[in-house]
């Protein structure tokens, strides 16, 4: 292992845990609502909530591609208000993450909230607490495990992400490279040594990820 591989570890791993972080607190507020209601239209949003998980990787990719460039939607007002480019840089790897890994985190999280009993929400609403006091006393410590269950599941599928982040980041040295596109740009390279090097270090992250994600979720299904 080279210190640029190390590079590419940490980069990996913060770009992993950012993207995670960042869609936590949409992602449960949205997981609560699909768990707690039912209106015109939920199917539609759970479907295309759930669409990266089944499109491939690179389909979702072009999309952002398409959404994020400097001639698309988002991206040309954002380079108008604030001359921010995403497209080939680090924050098209947070954003490609981000999107890829959502899916996991509101399907846990919703699991989590389906598994309290409304009746515990019902008591304290009747006893004068409001909404936002009942969920943080009540809804949010008692799905909290599946929560992060599904924060770590969300972890893991980012730091594997592939397919997306090469359509809107690239693999540009020392700025987009991740663990992923480190091990593909190896195996062309006819470097298999270096490229099991890198395996092994994305086995043992992803391992550990999961593990503590299922350890969580089974516990909280207790």
């Amino acid at each position: 292992m080279t210190p640029e591989d190390w590079r590419i570890v940490a980069f990996t791993a913060g770009m992993a845990a950012m993207s995670t972080l960042s869609i936590l607190p949409f992602g449960v507020a949205l997981a609560w609502v699909l768990a707690r209601f039912e209106w015109r239209g939920k199917s539609f949003v759970e479907t295309l909530v759930s669409l990266p998980l089944v499109l491939p990787p690179v389909a979702t990719g072009l999309i952002l591609l398409k959404l994020l460039g400097r001639r698309g939607p988002l991206g040309a007002w954002l380079q108008d208000v604030a001359r921010i480019d995403i497209v080939f840089t680090w924050k098209a790897v947070f954003v490609s993450l981000g999107v890829m890994s959502f899916p996991l985190l509101v399907r846990s999280a919703r699991t989590a909230f389906e598994g309290v009993n409304p009746r515990l929400e019902q008591v304290a609403r009747t006893l004068g607490a409001g909404e936002w006091r009942v969920f943080c006393t009540i809804t949010a410590p008692l799905a909290m495990r599946g929560i992060l269950g599904g924060l770590l599941l969300a972890f893991a599928r980012a730091l594997g992400e592939f397919g997306a982040t090469i359509m809107v980041a690239g693999n540009i040295p020392e700025k987009t490279t991740t663990l992923s596109l480190a091990i593909y740009q190896s195996v062309q390279l006819g470097e298999d040594g270096h490229a099991y090097c890198l395996l092994g270090i994305s086995v043992v992250l992803a391992f550990g990820a999961v593990w503590l994600s299922e350890t969580l979720c089974r516990r909280s299904a207790r």
